[in-house]
């Protein structure tokens, strides 16, 4: 199994305005506490795999939850079902609303 390297929140920013599907894998209770980032995604970590059959394997996606802990996980699952591009955010949710201004 190969683990996706976090990449850092301008990385994910500059991926997000070339068009990638930003993804927010946080809970409920951890969106109403801190707030969204403009254009996410919401996917919960159960529905993954259902969500994951709806999009094209050579789109790029960005993810983001609380942690790296809670993200890297689902990188690693969509890059284990064939998709080409994926990364998640060190830093999570908070590195990335600093990096994109949300």
């Amino acid at each position: 199994m190969t683990e996706i390297a976090p990449s850092t929140a301008a990385d994910a920013r500059d991926r997000i305005e070339r068009g990638a599907l930003l993804i927010d894998v946080r809970s409920d209770a951890g969106r109403e506490a801190n707030g969204a980032i403009e254009g996410a995604t919401v996917v919960a970590k159960a529905d993954v795999a259902a969500f994951a059959e709806t999009l094209d394997k050579d789109r790029e996606v960005v993810i983001f939850c609380g942690t790296t802990a809670g993200s890297g996980p689902v990188a690693d699952y969509l890059d284990e079902h064939g998709f080409k591009a994926v990364s998640h955010v060190d830093g999570g949710f908070e590195a990335l609303r600093d990096a994109t201004g949300s």
